[in-house]
């Protein structure tokens, strides 16, 4: 039997157990631009605006893709609607109403430009990767082709740097006032990197332009955190049955969701404090935290795990040796290293993580977390370490995670399987090199200065990663339980 489609009209048959918006769609008003419709974009800061038109019709979300036109063809014939399903123990069903419109900048360029210059509009919104903001270093690329499209026909613009200046422009030419930009994706100093792109690109185009965002663009910091795994065909055949409806996108991701932001906008914002947003003006804190308890962790859990031949994140945690140690790191390792924001509960965050890696619902590869170890750990670890120490701490269990990706590597080399890192090459002939002996195989590893800076000039630390890897060699089980 033939389904309908989830669409406005339709919403009133969902069945009771599927939440739907709380607000009337109609009343409200396009406030929000988002550059990059991506799923992480509709699982996590659409979620927060649906909240918020609750409370304030004037924040609804016209959802910009710059090239793909998925997204748009999937969700203009829903008028917007889409289905998130929230993976806990006891999965939930949601439709998300705030977007009110969805736009392929790629083939609707001048509809973008136009409600980027709405006077209604107060905030542009961005999840377009790393990669998306056309960087070298903490500059803007000028090279970039993208780039030097745009700065050669800045009307018509392809990035969004790019899309930013163009509407910042027309606003300033009609006497507007301009709107925040605010970066959600994971890029370290996300709101001062982006905002150095924009003035970068502006001078090259138009001085007084670039004067004029200066004085008056407001580009908060942010940081989010929620996993989000990729739509697939079971996701939408399980959205049909429950809805009784087709779903040509529906996104999920897990029960946890964290997003703080800067409280710096030059034009209004949404209640972001009444729908769950962390307002700070640490944001470097929260990512401190977050990169240390973590991603730290799960890079510990990834390369342990896969020595003792353990799957999952979720796996990992029901080891108990596996799970204790990593409470334990947790707690009494990493914690006393950080200086944390006030808003910022230490102990419920590091409950909250430890529940995040044992949710049944979310099948996180450690294979997956294992990617680029080289380019990781230095961030996720090592600093760590030398904190630790500095502080005249104990760093044994700490070393433990990094003697474990030095076996991995080596396990991976004699197997035949390639790496997936930026230094997959030199890795794989460390790797084939090592014969096990701890002495060699450790400073082997620590030869390479891109990863390893100054740790083979530490001998404490250099101790503690050989007899971490002496221990991993005779018994990973043994050595993560002692």
């Amino acid at each position: 039997m033939s389904r309908g489609r989830l669409s406005e009209t339709l919403l009133a048959t969902l069945p009771p157990a599927v939440a739907r918006p709380t607000f009337d769609r109609a009343a409200t008003r396009i406030g929000i631009v988002h550059l990059g419709a991506g799923a992480f974009h509709r699982a996590h800061q659409v979620v927060y605006f649906d909240d918020a038109l609750a409370l304030d019709p004037n924040w609804a979300v016209c959802a910009v893709s710059l090239r793909n036109p998925d997204v748009r063809d999937a969700l203009r014939p829903q008028d917007g609607l889409y289905t998130l399903a929230i993976l806990g123990q006891t999965p939930r069903l949601r439709v998300i109403g705030a977007l009110r419109e969805v736009l392929c900048a790629r083939d609707e360029a001048a509809a973008v430009l136009a409600r980027l210059a709405d006077p209604a509009v107060r905030l542009v919104t961005l999840t377009v990767t790393e990669k998306g903001y056309c960087l070298a270093g903490d500059g803007l690329d000028l090279s970039h082709p993208d780039i030097v499209h745009d700065l050669a026909t800045p009307d018509a613009p392809v990035s969004a740097i790019g899309h930013v200046v163009a509407g910042l422009a027309r606003r300033r030419a009609a006497g507007l006032a301009p709107y925040t930009v605010l970066s959600c994706d994971n890029l370290a100093d996300n709101g001062v990197r982006l905002r150095r792109a924009v003035l970068a690109f502006a001078e090259r185009t138009d001085p007084a332009l670039a004067a004029w965002i200066d004085a008056e663009v407001a580009f908060p910091r942010s940081m989010v955190d929620s996993i989000t795994p990729a739509t697939d065909d079971k996701l939408r055949t399980r959205v049909a049955d429950a809805l009784g409806l087709e779903d040509a996108w529906p996104v999920q991701r897990e029960p946890y969701t964290q997003w703080v932001v800067e409280d710096h906008f030059c034009n209004g914002r949404p209640p972001l404090e009444r729908v769950g947003v962390t307002l700070s003006d640490d944001i470097a804190g929260f990512d401190r935290a977050k990169l240390r308890l973590l991603n730290g962790p799960h890079s510990a859990l990834a390369y342990l795990g896969l020595l003792l031949d353990i799957e999952t994140v979720t796996d990992a945690m029901r080891y108990p040796g596996l799970a204790a140690f990593v409470a334990r790191l947790m707690r009494e390792d990493i914690a006393p290293t950080l200086s944390v924001p006030a808003a910022l509960d230490l102990d419920a965050y590091i409950n909250a993580i430890l529940a995040r890696f044992r949710n049944p619902a979310i099948a996180h590869r450690l294979a997956q977390i294992a990617w680029d170890g080289s380019q990781k750990l230095p961030v996720r670890l090592l600093g760590t370490i030398r904190d630790a120490l500095a502080a005249g701490r104990s760093i044994d269990r700490l070393s433990l995670p990094i003697a474990a990706w030095m076996h991995f590597v080596r396990r991976q080399a004699h197997a035949g399987v390639a790496l997936v890192d930026p230094m997959a090459d030199t890795l794989a002939q460390i790797g084939r090199e090592a014969t096990g002996d701890a002495h060699a195989d450790v400073a082997r590893f620590l030869a390479l200065r891109e990863v390893f800076a100054g740790v083979a000039e530490a001998p404490t630390i250099v101790d503690a990663i050989e007899r971490g890897y002496a221990a991993l060699a005779h018994d990973p089980a043994e050595a993560v339980a002692r």
